[in-house]
């Protein structure tokens, strides 16, 4: 496998997950279809994903909470902050693969962004 296709691969696992804990967030707090979400909710999933589209630092990030250049507008941080405060912990009971996996990724060293 490629260097560029190891980032896609990645890119896209990225995006999976964060659209899995909007979905649990919008699911529980908005009482959304556990297949859908509300307006709100996807703008803030298509926001995120095409801010994960244009990373600059894919290739050697963790997550964005970890990367010193925050790409994300102040309200949708705020935003994404809440909904990954509130699925993070609740991932291990609907995807517990990914929460185990998350676990282990947020244990390598951080992405520095900038020098």
């Amino acid at each position: 496998m490629t260097e560029e296709e190891k980032i896609i691969k990645k890119r896209i696992k990225e995006q999976k997950v964060v659209h899995l804990m909007i979905k649990l967030y919008c699911h529980k707090k908005h009482g959304s279809l556990k297949n859908e979400l509300c307006p709100e909710c996807r703008t803030l999933d298509e926001y995120a994903a095409q801010r994960s589209q244009h990373c600059p630092f894919m290739k050697t990030k963790t997550f964005c909470s970890n990367c010193k250049v925050h790409c994300y507008k102040p309200e949708m941080r705020e935003k994404i902050r809440l909904v990954m405060r509130f699925s993070g912990p609740r991932m291990i009971y609907c995807h517990p693969l990914l929460a185990v996996w998350h676990l282990i990724t947020s244990g390598l060293p951080k992405n520095t962004g900038r020098k």
